[in-house]
This record gives structure tokens, C-alpha cells and sequence, in this order.
């Protein structure tokens, strides 16, 4: 099992190179970090943490910019997204910034998906909140395309363009892992059609879970990577998620100026 962190980067905490120094210091294998292209002032769609939403989901740096500051001034952490807000995106610029990534790093990058919660947020960007999945679906495919073929098309109900060239290509093969965000009632059809892996919220049934693993272990015919998000900082918990095949497990990490930041990861690293 590897160890890693999930954080909001913003303008009033840890700068991202000082941060994927200081995890890559103490033994973190990877960094993720979330998105929010911004929050509407007047929002009806609630946070599903419940309660008010907190102050670093309003200032979030972009992630893709975040992880490349990181990954220049570290050799081995994993930089991802998570996730990356796909349906926020234009599939070419996108495809292209996340390759860029992969270049960049020596080919670390991983790729956190998912459709997001925030309807307002969403359709500020004209997307309809209704047909997000579909949305989703088309622009990850078409990504991929772009990654691996010289000359990439793509036809669909959202995303449609005659062959380009796109480089750089990624230089992990064929591409950075695409890592599937959510749990609900048909993740598990994005895992098995388009990802490389399933990156879910942890939650306080294990014995759930590993049931859950091993159904999308059998449904797709292979060992299914599967990364968890905000894993409580208990060794116990830890060495139950390991029984139950998770491979990775993300502490969350709150968003915090550097020498805070930097006293909790200390502890923190005593679970490695």
C-alpha cells in the first residue's frame, strides 16, 4: 500500500513546490489536488459535506499550474488530479495541459476524473447538469484519443472534431491513469469502459468496501487500482483498508500556511 495526500491548494496556503518538497521529504508517495474553477455567489446546490461550504473551496488554485510547480522540485511523487472537473474542461486544451504534466514530471501525472457537485458551478460553464455523465463520458474518451493516436478524431454527442495533431504525447504508456471519482450506481460502468482505476471517498464500512472492490475486480476481468480519498489518520483503519485491497490511501490535508502544514505532515509521516 502507497500513502499520499489530497488537499486544497489556495493563494493563503502552502505554496504547491514547498508542498510536494515537504511530502516527497517524508516518504509520500503522491499528491492530489482538487478543483473548483470558481463557486457562483448564489448557489441553491448543497455542499455535500453539509453545512456551510468552507473558505478554500473559493480559492482554489488551478491544479494543473499547482502540480507542475510541485513536480519540478521533486523526482518521484506522483502528481494527480482530484479530481479534475472534466465537465468544466475543453477536452483538447485539457488533453494537452495533462500530457504537458506527464512531460514535465517524467511521467507521474495521474489523472483524477470525476463530474462534480455544484450545479451552479457547472453551468456556468454550459453544461447541463442532467446530461453531465454523458458529458463526462465523451471527453475523457476523446482525451485519450488525442493522447495516443498521431492523428486524433472524435465524434459524438458533445465532442466532435475531424483528425488534429496534439502534442506532446504523455510519456507514460499508453497515458497517465485515469482514475474514476465517485461511488455512485454506475461508476463502476466508467471504471470498466474508460478508466484505469477507481478513486473513491472513504467511508466508515471497510467490510463494504472490500465487497465493492472485489465486484468491480470481477466485473472488469482485472486488478482494478483503487485509490481512497480523506482515509482518517488511524493505523488501525489503515491496516483495514489494506485487508480490504485498497492499494493507495490519500490523508486528507487541510489547508494551511507552510510551517502548520509542515508540523502536521511530521506527524503525519509516522504512519508510513
Amino acid at each position: 500500500m502507497e500513502f499520499g495526500v489530497s488537499t486544497f491548494v489556495t493563494d493563503d496556503g502552502i505554496a504547491p513546490a514547498a508542498l510536494g518538497r515537504a511530502l516527497e521529504e517524508r516518504g509520500f508517495a503522491s499528491l492530489y489536488l482538487a478543483e473548483h474553477t470558481h463557486i457562483p455567489v448564489k448557489r441553491e446546490t448543497p455542499w455535500p459535506g453539509g453545512g456551510d461550504l468552507p473558505r478554500h473551496y473559493y480559492r482554489t488554485l488551478d491544479p494543473l499550474v499547482a502540480l507542475t510547480a510541485a513536480a519540478t522540485v521533486t523526482e518521484r511523487l506522483r502528481v494527480g488530479t482530484g479530481i479534475a472537473l472534466v465537465i468544466q474542461r475543453d477536452p483538447i486544451l485539457l488533453a494537452k495541459e495533462v500530457a504537458s504534466l506527464d512531460l514535465v514530471s517524467g511521467g507521474r501525472a495521474v489523472f483524477g476524473v470525476g463530474a462534480g457537485w455544484n450545479r451552479e458551478e457547472m453551468r456556468n460553464h454550459g453544461t447541463e447538469p442532467a446530461t453531465r455523465m454523458r458529458l463526462l463520458r465523451e471527453r475523457v474518451l476523446a482525451i485519450k484519443e488525442l493522447w495516443t493516436k498521431d492523428e486524433a478524431e472524435f465524434h459524438g454527442e458533445f465532442v466532435d472534431f475531424d483528425p488534429v495533431f496534439s502534442y506532446p504525447k504523455p510519456v507514460q504508456d499508453p497515458h497517465p491513469p485515469v482514475m474514476i471519482g465517485g461511488s455512485g450506481p454506475t461508476t463502476f460502468d466508467r471504471v470498466v469502459e474508460f478508466g484505469d482505476g477507481w478513486m473513491p471517498i472513504y467511508g466508515r464500512n471497510t467490510d463494504a468496501l472490500a465487497a465493492q472492490i472485489t465486484e468491480l475486480r470481477e466485473r472488469a476481468g482485472r486488478r482494478v487500482p483503487v485509490t481512497l480519498f480523506g482515509v482518517p489518520r488511524d493505523p488501525g483503519t489503515v491496516e483495514e483498508l489494506r485487508g480490504a485491497g485498497v492499494d493507495e490511501v490519500l490523508f486528507n490535508l487541510k489547508t494551511l500556511p507552510e510551517d502548520d502544514t509542515l508540523r502536521y505532515l511530521d506527524r503525519l509521516a509516522e504512519l508510513l
